[in-house]
């Protein structure tokens, strides 16, 4: 579905994001990860040696437009493209109003947000000068219905549904997609770290009855990317098991 495309995959490294990479590179797409560190970049590169031929890592600073700018051209560099841009990269809270710093919330509005914005921007200029593209980012459920302690989250997730629907207006005319993806509840590490007790309540109010694999999550961000959706842009499709509905 994705043979000679290029993808760049931020937070690519593990969970959701190494899920995309996967879905990519099975899809016969050539994909850049980026990661936080080399270290942990190398280690996603090492479950994938089957590929060898058809990905590379990068690290840069996401909130650095420099050094976005310059590892995005090395992935154009190596594959000849840049078609696909996945900002999966986040982190989320879940600290109370009256014990949030601001350092905190910062934090979480650079990586959420604000690298959301410079991954865009490089790539779409790119993509433009190229003749289109796709980019996709992560929400999360609670981007539409909130949650009930750390703000920070759901607040950017809020931003970057309207990031999307708005950048789908203004790129379309350059044949360039945007779209974002919402989960819900998902088998990551930040699941995991939870007692089983807590996973049973909260798998309880899923009507399909069950947490969403990381699988699940990239077989949208597979079909977002792929000519299939090639006349779907500004939506954010819940991937929730229709929780909270």
């Amino acid at each position: 579905m994705l043979k000679n495309k290029t993808a760049v995959v931020t937070g690519g490294t593990r969970g959701i994001g190494l899920a995309i990479v996967k879905k990519y590179l099975e899809n016969g797409a050539n994909v850049a990860i980026a990661g936080s560190r080399k270290e942990s970049v190398d280690k996603a590169l090492a479950q994938l040696t089957e590929y060898s031929d058809r990905i590379m890592g990068i690290w840069p600073d996401l909130c650095s437009p420099e050094a976005v700018s310059a590892a995005f051209e090395s992935v154009r560099a190596r594959f000849g493209s840049l078609d696909i841009l996945a900002n999966n990269a986040g982190i989320s809270s879940r600290t109370s109003l009256y014990d949030y710093t601001l350092e905190e919330f910062s934090n979480i509005l650079d990586l959420n947000l604000k690298a959301v914005f410079v991954c865009s921007q490089a790539a779409a200029r790119i993509m433009k000068a190229q003749g289109g593209g796709v980019i996709i980012s992560t929400s999360s459920m609670v981007g539409e219905y909130g949650q009930p302690s750390g703000c920070g989250y759901p607040a950017t997730k809020f931003a970057v549904n309207g990031m999307t629907k708005s950048l789908a207006r203004e790129l379309a005319r350059d044949n360039i997609r945007v779209n974002a993806v919402a989960p819900g509840v998902t088998k990551t590490d930040m699941l995991a770290a939870l007692p089983q007790e807590m996973i049973d309540r909260v798998s309880a109010g899923i009507p399909l009855g069950r947490p969403g694999e990381p699988a699940d999550i990239a077989n949208a961000y597979l079909y977002l990317a792929s000519d299939m959706a090639s006349y779907v842009t500004g939506i954010v499709l819940r991937v929730d098991g229709a929780a909270m509905t």
